[in-house]
């Protein structure tokens, strides 16, 4: 299969983008040379290859969910520079 001058004009049109002269021939080249690489990619032998998720054969880490108490009130508190009962009080900022 080729790309022709008239197939990048309907693509153009489809994908609502203005084309030229020269941008038409610069588009029949680079698509033809996409096609002509994918038409390798049909010859490489893949017969005894199962399908990869990952090249790398590990295995995941697994772990033990934990239930930890996290963000308490009174803990993020205790970092306010200025107490003032439940409020996290910082420097102002602006004058």
């Amino acid at each position: 299969m080729s790309i022709t001058k008239d197939t990048v004009k309907k693509i153009s049109k489809l994908s609502r983008i203005a084309s030229n002269e020269k941008f038409e021939e610069n588009m029949i080249t680079d698509l033809n040379s996409i096609l002509k690489f994918v038409e390798q990619l049909n010859e490489v032998k893949i017969d005894n290859v199962e399908p990869l998720a990952s090249t790398v054969d590990q295995e995941l880490i697994k772990r033990e969910d934990e239930v930890k108490l996290m963000n308490e009130k009174k803990d993020i508190l205790s970092n306010s520079p200025s107490d003032n009962e439940n409020f996290y009080v910082v420097p102002k900022v602006i004058e």
